[in-house]
């Protein structure tokens, strides 16, 4: 006699996602926040133009949305692409850290430098610099914010790898890139992963902050130009309609870097196994 099937398998367990303590405990804390928030203003009599009600931000988000989204647009696609710089050549330079413990040494410092260096100080040298091509300067900017936790994280998965494995690699005679292929890039698979997890909200980060900078305005402005001048013109609740939309655009990057790590370490790796119930 065979079992029967559970029906809409899916749609069961989108709604156990929905309805589990991760999802609910944030949710909760955040419409406890937005109750105080709001009764704030009605209590001290804080005029729109110092603090606006969550309500009138969100009606302001809905009014000024086309203008809104499509600056939002702009920003992302130098994130996207500051992003992909940054994961492919922070894979490409660690490897090359690996192969060579000489270059590691004489390279990883300046990594750590140029990590260290306050992005406001040089991004307005960078875009003096490339004044011809000011989508390459926002780009750039956003990489350098990106750029080191690949290199760290992956740098640090590709010499973890297990002795005895590495051993036993060796004794049958494997050649050093077999090596790298088949054992250190999967052993630093998780590493890597969590890279880039830093390193998709740093890319929107640097980003912003390089549109402070470059103060481009027209229509190929970024959601920076729309704080600035919201902020200029004390238009206070746009200014705040646009930063919910920057820090929902980097919660959706966290979440679907999350969801990515997951998808790809769920079979073997203990940091995306379930436990059972």
């Amino acid at each position: 006699m065979s079992r029967s099937r559970p029906m809409f398998p899916a749609r069961r367990s989108l709604i156990q996602r929905i309805v589990s303590p991760d999802v609910l405990a944030p949710l909760g804390v955040g419409v406890l926040f937005l109750l105080a928030w709001d009764a704030f203003v009605q209590i001290s009599g804080l005029p729109p133009y110092l603090l606006p009600r969550p309500g009138l931000v969100l009606q302001t988000l809905i009014d000024n949305w086309n203008e809104l989204f499509a600056s939002l647009m702009v920003t992302l696609q130098i994130t996207v692409v500051a992003f992909l710089a940054a994961a492919i050549s922070g894979v490409g330079i660690s490897v090359l850290f690996t192969v060579n413990k000489w270059i590691e040494r004489s390279l990883f410092p300046y990594a750590v430098i140029l990590q260290t260096t306050p992005l406001v100080a040089i991004a307005p040298l960078i875009v003096i610099w490339l004044k011809e091509n000011t989508f390459g300067a926002l780009v750039l900017c956003a990489w350098i914010a990106a750029f080191f936790p690949v290199v760290a994280n992956t740098t640090l998965g590709l010499n973890s790898v297990d002795r005895n494995l590495n051993n036993l690699f060796k004794l049958y005679n494997t050649n050093p890139w077999q090596r790298l292929i088949y054992l250190r890039l999967p052993s630093a698979l998780p590493y890597f992963l969590g890279g880039l997890r830093i390193s998709g909200g740093l890319s929107l980060i640097g980003a912003v902050v390089a549109e402070f900078v470059a103060g481009t305005g027209g229509a190929k402005s970024g959601i920076a130009y729309q704080i600035l001048i919201s902020s200029y013109n004390l238009q206070i609740p746009k200014m705040f309609a646009a930063l919910l939309m920057v820090t929902s655009l980097g919660i959706l990057i966290f979440i679907g870097l999350s969801a990515l790590s997951d998808r790809l370490l769920r079979d073997w790796h203990e940091s995306a196994i379930k436990p059972e119930s």
